[in-house]
C-alpha cells in the first residue's frame, strides 16, 4: 500500500504529463475527465482497494466500477502503475487491437471489473455487486466513480433507492464533482444541488471532500462504513483538467486534443517533460 501524500501526487502529476502526451499522439480522449479523476483513482488503487494485481481475480477482492468509463484514460494509466498490465503497453491506447479501448472492457483487461462507456451503467452494476456480497456473507467491498453529470441519468436513482433499501453499507460511490460535463456547466444544463440531500433522502451516508487532496481522501475511505446499514457516498469536490491551468475548469476541454504548443505549456505546468 502506498499512503504516502507526496509520493502520489508525483505520480498523479507523472500519470497527467503521459496521459496529455497519449492523447495528443493519438489523436483522442477525454483529457478534461481524466486529469479530474485520476488523484481518486489512485487513492483507491494505492492506498484503500483490497486488491492483488498478480490474482486480479481473487474471490476475496474488493471490486471497482468506474461508471464514467470515457475516462478509460486515467483508469489505464493507474491499472498499469498498480501492476495489473506493463506500463509499455499504454502506448498502444486506441490502437487496432489493443487490449486498451476508448471504454474499459472487463473481458479484455485485468483489473477492468465492468465494462462501461454507456452513462448511467455502473452504480446499477455496483449495487448488484455489494448485494451479492450481502447475500453470500462475504467481506468484500464495492467501490463505484461516477462523473456529475451522468447523475442526470434515471438509472442512478433507480439503483440508489435499491441501496439504500437493502442496507448496501459495503458499497461506496464516489461522484467526482467537477461541476462541468460535456459542453457545459452541470448546473446550466440540469440542477443537482442540493445534491448531498438529495443522497441522504435515498438513505445514504454522505461525505464530502476534495477531491484532489490525498491525505483527506485516504483518512476518509479508511472510516468506511460511514453508518452502518447505510450505502456510503463520497461528493468530491474535483476540478476538471486539474494541474493545468488553461484546461482546468473550462467546458471545451472535455474531449479536445492538445496542439503540439498546448502539451508542452501543459507539462511544463505539470513539472516535467513532454514523453517521447
Amino acid at each position: 500500500m502506498l499512503d504516502d501524500p507526496r509520493q502520489l501526487q508525483i505520480l498523479a502529476d507523472q500519470i497527467r504529463r503521459h496521459d496529455l502526451a497519449l492523447i495528443h499522439r493519438v489523436g483522442l480522449g477525454h483529457i478534461g475527465g481524466d486529469l479530474s479523476v485520476v488523484d481518486l483513482l489512485l487513492t483507491l488503487y494505492f492506498a484503500i482497494l483490497r486488491i492483488d494485481p498478480n490474482n486480479p481475480k481473487a474471490p476475496d477482492r474488493d471490486r471497482f466500477v468506474l461508471s464514467k468509463g470515457h475516462c478509460s484514460g486515467a483508469l489505464y494509466h493507474v491499472l498499469a502503475e498498480r501492476g495489473f498490465f506493463p506500463v509499455a503497453e499504454l502506448e498502444t491506447y486506441i490502437q487496432p487491437m489493443s487490449r486498451l479501448n476508448g471504454h474499459p472492457a472487463n473481458t479484455k483487461l485485468p483489473g477492468v471489473e465492468a465494462s462501461t462507456g454507456p452513462l448511467g451503467h455502473g452504480l446499477p452494476i455496483a449495487v448488484g455487486m455489494a448485494l451479492a456480497a450481502k447475500q453470500t456473507n462475504t467481506s468484500w467491498r464495492t467501490f463505484v466513480v461516477t462523473g456529475d453529470g451522468e447523475l442526470q441519468e434515471g438509472s442512478n436513482w433507480e439503483a440508489a433507492m435499491a441501496a439504500g433499501h437493502f442496507g448496501l453499507d459495503n458499497l461506496t460511490l464516489i461522484v467526482d464533482r467537477n461541476r462541468l460535463q460535456q459542453g457545459d456547466w452541470t448546473e446550466q444544463t440540469m440542477g443537482l444541488d442540493p445534491l448531498a440531500a438529495k443522497w441522504e433522502a435515498f438513505g445514504w451516508a454522505v461525505r464530502e471532500v476534495d477531491g484532489h487532496d490525498f491525505a483527506a481522501l485516504i483518512d476518509l475511505f479508511r472510516s468506511l462504513p460511514f453508518a452502518a446499514g447505510k450505502p456510503n457516498v463520497v461528493i468530491a469536490h474535483t476540478h476538471k483538467g486539474k494541474g493545468v491551468s488553461f484546461i482546468e475548469d473550462h467546458p471545451g476541454w472535455h474531449h479536445r486534443v492538445p496542439t503540439a504548443a498546448e502539451l508542452t505549456a501543459a507539462v511544463a505546468e505539470l513539472n516535467g517533460v513532454p514523453h517521447e
